[in-house]
């Protein structure tokens, strides 16, 4: 019985058929490349070669370029002679000039006051919405969005109508309020066309950035790893700065990125509540009001939206640096 079973064949395992996997590898060159093409010229037509003019005005190279490419000299050597010849003279007059320093100055000023409140309203929210069960959650999830939806210039009227000389809070005057029992009596410093009225504004239009990053990574995450650390006596700054911060930090920096530049390049709602007062320009609205100044050359506006255009290119950098790293460490965790 032993040798007749020892002559049956070892059964072979099944293995289930794969699907076929369809990815961009199975497509035809031509599909491929023509959607590299299309994609490459979309992003030099609207984001390099903006770019590449804001610059060429700024430095008026039209000139320099016309001299040092005569047919003389090698594409090198000509480029070289174009940038040497280049107006950076009239360019750093524009941009050191007292007015271009201020508008600078305060841009500095608003982000450096409106991105760490948000960051810390960015935190509290996503902490809220993704660890708690409430009533109005829904609404509040919405009214976080509310900046996106609204125009920056109709934000700009809202605080302008609640704030200006008419409004219901107007700002350098005593306002008295009835309880009914008591009454109460408060001063309202200047809000609009002052700065405050700048970094309010700035501070609305920029509020859901952190939030809107940190709220789906948060909720991918899970709270597995909270309830283990209260499990283990943590309490809750102790769950948050060692857990739940190291897990959503890249997500948070990358975050506050995006704000940064938001709130040093916010037009609309900054132009309301400002007035376009001197004193009260950012370096948005130093763009428009050099631009119009100046009849005989758009060399000196161009100068100045040319630090904005720094800005961006630095900007970028590093928010393709934190992309990065916040891949590598997802991928690292397996989420």
């Amino acid at each position: 019985m032993s040798q007749a079973a020892s002559t049956f064949p070892t059964p072979t395992p099944i293995t289930p058929a794969r699907a076929p996997r369809h990815s961009a590898a199975t497509e035809s060159p031509i599909v491929k490349w023509t959607l590299i093409s299309l994609a490459l010229f979309v992003i030099f037509v609207f984001l390099i070669l903006p770019l590449i003019v804001v610059f060429y005005e700024a430095l008026d190279l039209g000139v320099a370029f016309e001299d040092a490419f005569d047919g003389t000299r090698s594409f090198r050597q000509a480029v070289w002679l174009a940038l040497t010849d280049a107006d950076w003279a009239g360019w750093w007059e524009t941009v050191s000039s007292h007015e271009t320093q201020e508008s600078i100055w305060l841009t500095l000023l608003t982000a450096a006051v409106a991105v760490p409140l948000n960051t810390l309203f960015g935190l509290a929210a996503a902490w809220l919405v993704t660890k708690f069960e409430f009533k109005g959650k829904s609404i509040l999830t919405t009214l976080i969005d509310l900046p996106f939806s609204v125009s920056p210039v109709v934000a700009g009227m809202t605080f302008v109508l609640l704030f200006g000389a008419q409004g219901w809070l107007a700002g350098g005057k005593d306002h008295t309020f009835s309880l009914g029992f008591t009454e109460f009596t408060f001063h309202m410093p200047a809000i609009v066309f002052a700065q405050p009225g700048i970094v309010l504004a700035t501070i609305f239009i920029t509020f859901p950035f952190v939030a809107r990053e940190l709220i789906p990574l948060m909720q991918s995450q899970g709270s597995d790893e909270e309830q283990a650390a209260r499990v283990l006596g943590a309490n809750g700054f102790q769950t948050f700065f060692r857990v739940t911060l190291p897990n959503i930090k890249w997500g948070l920096l990358y975050g506050v990125i995006l704000c940064n530049a938001r709130a040093m390049g916010e037009f609309g709602a900054v132009y309301v509540v400002s007035g376009n007062y001197t004193g009260q320009i950012t370096l948005p609205l130093q763009v428009e009001r050099v631009y119009y100044a100046s009849f005989v050359s758009v060399a000196p506006a161009f100068a100045v939206a040319s630090l904005l255009g720094l800005l961006a290119v630095v900007t970028l950098v590093v928010k393709t640096v934190v992309e990065w790293k916040f891949r590598d460490e997802l991928s690292a965790s397996g989420k």
